[in-house]
């Protein structure tokens, strides 16, 4: 007989998962994107979700935060107990899962304030808008400012603050340092590292993979849709053999 699933069951660690994939499979059309990923996660852990361009990787996150495209047609996805696999992505949204995608979605003719105001949940619990100032300063500064001038950095900052705008569960980040500085690469990982502080959970899909690994408690590497490395992080940083494999680095 064939085992059931359980949610609650981790494949790297004995506590409980937080957000679980089961053996998903997602096309784009026919095209056989993710082939049979899993994957858990521990509330408040960071997970850098890595491979090559095609791997996968940007796939997956539009899976968990239930996009539509791609289309998953067998698997599951819990987060807390709850089955994302059966929801739209406007109710996963409120289940908790806040994606920010590579091209950061800043809405024009609206303000720093007013893009962070449109994402606002009301009335707000944990994250208000003063809140993402004291976390990111330079957005205070700008706040009358139209969104789609600021800089790179500003933008991907703004980007991550209307996420948690909506008091997020999980974050799901599709190339969050790509086109940004060394210097502002930095800053968005201390970012990120205080926010995982507040017991937010994290995915990241990074091609920086050194500065998210360095950034992530544990690593997925995904290839051809499959998953070839499910552990620690600092394993992967330290195995020159599986990064030049897997990630040509």
């Amino acid at each position: 007989m064939t085992e059931a699933f359980n949610p609650n069951a981790n494949h790297a660690a004995t506590a409980p998962a937080y957000l679980s994939v089961h053996d998903i499979h997602a096309y784009y059309g026919e095209s056989y994107i993710v082939q049979g990923v899993s994957f858990n996660i521990h509330e408040g852990e960071i997970l850098a979700l890595l491979g090559r361009n095609g791997a996968g990787k940007t796939s997956t996150l539009r899976s968990i935060a239930r996009i539509g495209d791609p289309e998953v047609r067998t698997g599951e996805i819990w987060l807390d107990h709850q089955p994302l696999h059966k929801m739209s992505s406007f109710e996963a949204s409120r289940a908790g899962i806040g994606l920010v995608p590579e091209d950061r979605r800043i809405i024009p003719g609206l303000t720093v304030e007013e893009n962070l105001q449109l994402a606002q949940i009301a009335p707000p619990k944990g994250w208000g808008i003063d809140r993402i100032y004291d976390l990111f300063p330079r957005l205070g500064e700008r706040r009358k400012q139209e969104g789609i001038t600021l800089s790179g950095g500003e933008q991907q900052m703004l980007s991550i603050g209307r996420a948690l705008c909506r008091d997020i569960k999980v974050l799901l980040l599709d190339e969050p340092y790509e086109g940004l500085a060394p210097v502002i690469v930095q800053e968005i990982a201390k970012t990120l590292d205080h926010i995982r502080d507040q017991g937010i959970t994290t995915v990241i899909v990074e091609q920086n993979a050194v500065a998210a690994l360095k950034l992530a408690d544990r690593a997925v590497i995904l290839d051809t849709g499959t998953v070839v490395y499910d552990g620690s992080a600092k394993e992967v940083l330290e195995n020159a053999e599986l990064r030049a494999e897997y990630l040509a680095i």
